[in-house]
Parts: C-alpha cells; sequence; structure tokens
C-alpha cells in the first residue's frame, strides 16, 4: 500500500503570470523539465494554512498572506498517493524579487524561480496550463478538483 501525503501550494498571480519554480535535480540527476508552485508536504498535526505559512517562507523568504481555496488536486506516483490544496496568496508583489540565499531550503531545492505565463512554460499540474487562474481567485468559479488517480 502507498503512503499517503498531503501538500499544501500558492498561487501566487500577477499581470496573468504565476509564480513558479524549476526544482532542482532529482536523485537520478535528470533536470526537472517542468515548472511548479512553490508548497510542500504538511509536517504531523500542522494545519493546511500553517502548513502553507511555513512551506512559502522556508521556500521564498516571504510570509504570505493567505487567501482563498483554489484548487484541490489527487494525484499518485509511484510510491505516494497525494492531495495537494492551492491557495491564493494576495501579496503577489512581494514576490518580485526573491533571494534563494536567504531562505532555509531554497538554494538546497529550487534552480529557479519566476513568474511565468503557465500557458508558454511546462507546469504542473497541467490543468494550470489551460485553466483561468484570475477567473478563479475573483471568486467567479467553484473549488476546482482535479483527479489524476489511476484507479477509482
Amino acid at each position: 500500500m502507498k503512503t499517503q501525503r498531503i501538500t499544501v501550494r500558492g498561487i501566487i498571480f500577477n499581470d496573468n503570470k504565476m509564480l513558479a519554480q524549476q526544482l532542482k535535480p532529482g536523485s537520478d540527476g535528470k533536470k526537472r523539465e517542468y515548472w511548479c508552485t512553490p508548497g510542500g508536504g504538511l509536517e504531523p498535526q500542522e494545519s493546511l494554512l500553517e502548513g502553507l505559512h511555513r512551506e512559502m517562507i522556508e521556500e521564498t523568504g516571504v510570509a504570505p498572506e493567505i487567501g482563498n481555496l483554489l484548487f484541490i488536486q489527487q494525484y499518485e506516483d509511484v510510491e505516494k498517493e497525494f492531495l495537494e490544496f492551492f491557495f491564493h496568496i494576495k501579496n503577489a508583489a512581494d514576490y518580485e524579487a526573491i533571494d534563494l540565499a536567504s531562505t532555509t531550503h531554497g538554494l538546497l531545492e529550487i534552480e529557479a524561480t519566476a513568474f511565468v505565463n503557465p500557458r508558454e512554460y511546462n507546469v504542473l499540474p497541467a490543468f494550470l496550463q489551460t485553466i483561468d487562474i484570475q477567473s478563479h481567485i475573483d471568486g467567479n468559479h467553484p473549488v476546482v478538483i482535479s483527479n489524476e488517480m489511476t484507479r477509482l
């Protein structure tokens, strides 16, 4: 049976661009050909909002102003099952100049951080490449639930 992991991620969106990170190569040494939103796994007994606050500071050095829940994704890889919660981060301007050297985890885990147009980059999860993120931030849609599990 696979272990389960709950993760939290920040959606920082400004002028049709989203803050994304390209992670350092994995244990296999291969370059990661995708970008993702900042965030990570919850610690035991940690709430979603506490975990997101901690992860955003660890990876960006910036304290987030956490907004609404926008998306939920469930998926699995070879080793684990994941349940991810994506929250809007309201203070996008504070993330314009991130210094990875001033973070606790940035230089260890992250190759690059930039505001990118998700329609022009290989951003994961893939639904972020096609969905109208700003419309969700504005509250025009309910929370999107993406289920990428191979079994039901």
